[in-house]
């Protein structure tokens, strides 16, 4: 190795961004088992690489002691004077023992270390750009598919759809581009893994945050979402400022703004409501686009009893109970829906139950046995 070796190695520093002085410490250590190894040796090592010339030198490393048992790792008093006359016992001496066919053995160790090092370093590169971007939105191309993933092509890496992470019914070929959101970032032996997910809410928070320029500045808020992907879904929004008007801002003229986002889901339907703060009026718009007459509040067990008129109980539950069943994911609330029959029937039940009789109705009716010894 020479000069034009460390100056390859500063150009490595600037372009990967890997320390000159670690890629060196990684040669040196990598150089001593290489001389072990290839020179049979059980001798204390150290290799030097010379960080302007590089020069790779071998030094033995004995101890000095007043009698050798070993000498491979020690050097008599004696013996370590002639070389420097300051040595005192306990010492270490270096000698060098650098072999004359070193040089091609150091220059195979090299291209190792170097060559792994790099990879290790953009990975960790390409790690430390992806794991800020967990829970975002990303586009990539489909590459190939086995039986468990989506290979996806971002550029500098493959991430991985799985196929329970897609919508029900849509498939995708080679080429195809795709639309998905980070779920995980992980480090691995083979490098970072990134996963992927189409079923995911926070895809659908993304796609409205990309859509709606109100949601990414801030003025209108997302609450809640709750989703059954490739069916319907529910986004409950607020606005911070009073003028704006959160629902429209995420339907957007004619429309335009959900039809977007319906489209990228693949004709998922989308139900915008108001969030509010008053407990009654977010579950009763929560079971939107169903009219609600009354919401009844049971904090207790929270739950909430809602009536609706008869012609929108099926509309308020909805297809195989979806409507009602996402309206409860969205609030977090039990939602138990009666239609407005089904509530006077129960009343007028109750009205015509007798009245249990107190005590002192039972004395008087003689029901009441009083036992005298």
């Amino acid at each position: 190795m020479n000069a034009e070796f460390i100056e390859a190695l500063d150009q490595l520093e600037k372009e990967k961004g890997i320390s000159k002085d670690i890629l060196i410490e990684a040669i040196e250590a990598a150089l001593i088992s290489g001389y072990k190894r290839n020179f049979h040796s059980a001798q204390n090592v150290r290799v030097d690489v010379g960080r302007q010339t590089g020069l790779v030198r071998v030094f033995a490393r004995k101890t000095v002691v007043d009698e050798v048992v070993d000498s491979r790792l020690e050097i008599s008093l004696d013996a370590a004077r002639e070389i420097d006359p300051n040595y005192q016992l306990g010492d270490i001496v270096e000698i060098e023992v650098t072999p004359a066919d070193f040089g091609r053995i150091a220059a195979q160790t090299v291209k190792q270390v170097v060559t792994q090092r790099i990879r290790e370093a953009e990975r960790s590169a390409i790690y430390k750009d992806f794991i800020d971007r967990e829970e975002d939105i990303i586009t990539g191309i489909v590459q190939r598919t086995d039986s468990r993933f989506y290979y996806v092509d971002l550029g500098r890496i493959e991430a991985l759809l799985p196929h329970n992470e897609t919508i029900a019914g849509e498939r995708f070929k080679h080429g195809d581009r795709v639309k998905a959101y980070i779920t995980k970032v992980e480090k691995s032996t083979k490098g970072p893994q990134i996963y992927l997910s189409r079923t995911h809410p926070g895809l659908l928070k993304r796609l409205f945050e990309l859509e709606v320029p109100e949601i990414y500045d801030g003025v209108v808020e997302i609450k809640a979402i709750a989703r059954e992907a490739g069916h319907r879904s529910k986004v409950a929004v607020s606005s911070r400022n009073p003028d704006v008007d959160p629902v429209g801002a995420c339907v957007g003229h004619r429309g335009a703004r959900v039809q977007t986002v319906v489209n990228e889901l693949r004709g998922e339907k989308i139900d915008i409501v108001r969030w509010s703060e008053n407990i009654d009026e977010w579950i009763a718009n929560a079971l939107s686009p169903s009219k609600v007459i009354s919401v009844t509040i049971y904090e207790d067990q929270k739950m909430a009893r809602v009536v609706v008129p008869d012609h929108q109980l099926s509309l308020a539950i909805g297809k195989e109970g979806q409507n009602a069943r996402l309206a409860a994911k969205l609030t977090n609330w039990k939602i138990d829906i009666k239609s407005e029959s089904e509530v006077e029937e129960m009343m007028e039940e109750e009205s015509e139950k007798p009245e249990e009789p107190t005590f002192d109705d039972s004395v008087e009716m003689g029901k009441v046995d009083v036992e005298v010894e």
